[in-house]
């Protein structure tokens, strides 16, 4: 019910300029789907939502373009802890060495990060290649990834 809920509410906010939340119920119940103010609160904050100003000086929910960043960052975290068993770098290249079917799921979570800094990834099994723009970049993520496993 919730992610219909939540996925109801990102065509809402797509297809209409929605302002208030009281809005957003009404468009909601218009489609079929009843809640309640503190649901619809709740589901803002899960999907990311904010209020971006409009052309007519009006504003609207729209979702935030941190939210890709903030999902994948708790992912990324969690594949690295559980899955990374090494990770070494050879001038612009990073290489991450993963258990077992993890390596595409790492690359994936890191793509996901939209890191500007990352030219591509390829993933195999249980390695994982990302190229960085330079030298410094890839010696700078490995400072992160080495944070990450702590």
């Amino acid at each position: 019910m919730k992610s219909k809920r939540q996925a109801e509410i990102l065509r809402i906010i797509e297809e209409v300029d929605v302002e208030t939340q009281d809005q957003l119920l009404a468009e909601l119940k218009l489609r079929g789907v009843t809640s309640t103010q503190a649901t619809i609160s709740r589901d803002i904050k899960e999907l990311h939502l904010v209020k971006e100003l409009t052309s007519y000086g009006t504003y609207k929910y729209v979702v935030s373009g941190r939210r890709a960043s903030l999902n994948f960052a708790g992912r990324l975290r969690t594949i690295f802890k559980e899955g990374v068993t090494s990770f070494d770098r050879a001038q612009n290249i990073v290489v991450i060495k993963t258990m077992p079917g993890l390596a595409s799921a790492a690359c994936a979570a890191i793509d996901g990060m939209e890191i500007g800094d990352l030219v591509g990834s390829l993933a195999g099994d249980d390695t994982a290649l990302l190229i960085m723009r330079d030298t410094e970049k890839a010696e700078a993520f490995c400072d992160e990834i080495h944070k990450m496993l702590q």
